[in-house]
């Protein structure tokens, strides 16, 4: 169990602190391709705690900086695109994507100094329809991430945002913890109910899994393991990734390709973006009758966007109505009386509050992933912070690319690392990135 100042080094991620000084060794997704247009309006963004906009200029570059103008601080959010360039309407100061004061018209020519006058900005790129943004104070930035999921052509990519009003790490661990699928989301699900051939029957005839876990270049991994049939283990494994990943175990693993960004927004929003191959397995619930399973039958649903800087990619269903939860199904056919696999995620990581409160915990055998996790979190936060040393993965995002996560049925006399192993060598690559994992650290 952490500290109350592990805690505290865990969950805040503004500006100065440690946390918050990892998250800005790494790009991070920050907003769709399709939210920006050139010379359209200015987005507001917020980025570990750092209240931004992001722009699209005439020629189709795009910008993240702060929204105040380094003037008199009135918002650029409210500025005029155009020209190649965003303009305060305050006093016409006029600046582009990288920053640079390009025109300051109320001062007199004399007077005027745009190489002092620049708005801080951030590094910004575009990739297959999702603009990174890099918030180091590194002159050059590393390079962006290049695992599997990420590197999926838009084309080829299933993808969502969803906000989360809670701290990153509290939402993260959900995908990290394979025990509460068994519940949360199939709890009044029976093994029988399930085809034969369907591997996640085991999940459901044993609900209390055996974990191995390790750190592993990218962060920390596990393997949740239970008896199968004779001779043979069933195996879930998902991982970690530096610095806000998840690789979650809800596919078949050999040609399953997922990836779950947990992106700190401030210490108490977080924005999940989700990466999928669109040929992946469906992971859909569905029962030997093809009915789907109470609980998974209502799609996502969003409110009506707004221009506030947590306006975008809202749920309707929310603790404002507390999740659409229905008693009477819950009564009757639903674990939880709550539609939708991430809705009832938002409903139990939400409810911990803003910011869950580590000290009240009661870890277990079956929290040793989450466990792991922080303490690999710790360790390379205190390791930045006081050495200066780089976090995994930072300058080697190719090390990223022994992880795959899914579930499968190998033979009981390998041993967990061996069968994960072996599984990687059968697996289709879409992109032809996977790779046999390095060892364990």
């Amino acid at each position: 169990m952490p500290t109350a100042s592990d805690s505290e080094i865990l969950t805040r991620v503004g500006p100065g602190t440690p946390m918050g000084q990892l998250m800005r060794q790494y790009w991070l997704p920050a907003c769709r391709s399709d939210e920006l247009k050139p010379n359209g309006a200015p987005l507001r963004l917020m980025l570990l705690g750092e209240p931004l906009i992001a722009w699209r200029d005439s020629s189709g570059r795009v910008g993240i900086m702060d929204h105040r103008c380094p003037h008199r601080r009135a918002s650029l959010f409210f500025g005029r695109n155009e020209e190649d360039g965003l303009r305060c309407v305050y006093h016409g100061w006029k600046f582009d994507v990288t920053g640079k004061c390009l025109e300051m018209p109320n001062v007199p020519e004399k007077f005027r100094q745009p190489e002092k006058s620049g708005a801080k900005a951030y590094k910004a790129e575009e990739r297959n329809g999702i603009i990174w943004a890099y918030m180091g104070a590194r002159e050059k930035a590393p390079p962006l991430p290049c695992f599997e999921a990420v590197m999926l052509p838009e084309a080829d990519t299933q993808s969502f945002w969803v906000l989360r009003e809670c701290n990153w790490l509290q939402a993260l661990e959900g995908d990290i913890d394979t025990s509460h699928v068994a519940f949360l989301h199939d709890g009044l699900l029976r093994p029988e109910e399930l085809a034969e051939n369907t591997i996640h029957r085991w999940a459901l005839a044993n609900r209390a899994p055996e974990y191995d876990v390790a750190d592993m270049p990218w962060g920390t991994m596990y393997g949740a393991h239970r008896d199968a049939t004779p001779g043979n283990t069933y195996y879930r494994f998902a991982h970690f990734m530096f610095p806000c990943w998840a690789l979650i175990p809800a596919g078949e693993f050999g040609n399953y390709v997922t990836a779950r960004a947990w992106v700190p927004m401030d210490d108490t929003h977080t924005m999940f973006v989700h990466f999928a191959w669109k040929k992946n397995a469906s992971t859909a619930r569905v029962r030997n009758d093809g009915t789907l399973m109470p609980g998974t039958r209502k799609p996502l649903e969003y409110l009506p966007r707004d221009t506030g800087w947590y306006g975008r990619w809202r749920p309707a269903l929310n603790k404002g109505n507390d999740y659409g939860i229905d008693r009477e199904q819950q009564a009757r056919e639903s674990f939880t009386g709550i539609e939708g696999i991430h809705t009832q995620d938002s409903a139990v990581t939400e409810s911990m509050g803003p910011i869950t409160d580590h000290d009240g915990e009661h870890l277990t055998v079956s929290d040793l992933m989450i466990s792991r996790t922080r303490q690999r979190l710790l360790r390379a936060t205190k390791a930045l912070a006081e050495t200066g040393t780089a976090p995994p993965g930072v300058d080697d995002p190719e090390s990223f690319c022994g992880a795959r996560s899914g579930d499968f049925v190998a033979s009981s006399s390998l041993g967990w690392r061996e069968a994960y192993a072996a599984e990687i060598r059968k697996s289709v690559s879409p992109t032809g990135l996977l790779r046999a994992p390095l060892a364990a650290e």
